[in-house]
């Protein structure tokens, strides 16, 4: 069992490194940028999350998700339909990569 622990760790990994957070950052700034903020710190409504500093599986779980419409949201069912999936790599690889700023305040 710890075996097949290693290697799936190991091919999350490879995963995360194949993914390339520059192009992600150049995708992210046509596609999230208007709602999520460049870097993913800037929410355009409280409803919205903040991307900086999430995880990058939860970030390709997420965006695959709402690509196949196992998440249910018409906006971005819209945008990740436009995704490959390198993008989507790319895109989780830019935001989990950057740092949560201050405290937001959204009321």
């Amino acid at each position: 069992m710890s075996r097949l622990l290693l290697v799936s760790l190991v091919m999350l990994a490879f995963n995360a490194q194949a993914a390339d957070a520059e192009k992600g950052k150049q995708k992210a700034a046509q596609v999230c940028a208007a709602c999520h903020g460049p870097d993913g710190n800037k929410p355009s409504a409280p409803d919205q999350p903040i991307l900086a500093g999430q995880y990058y599986d939860y970030l390709v779980r997420a965006l695959s998700d709402y690509k196949n419409g196992r998440r249910n949201n018409a906006i971005m069912k819209g945008f990740a339909a436009q995704l490959s999936k390198q993008d989507i790599e790319d895109v989780a690889a830019w935001f989990s990569s950057q740092k949560t700023t201050a405290l937001h305040d959204q009321r």
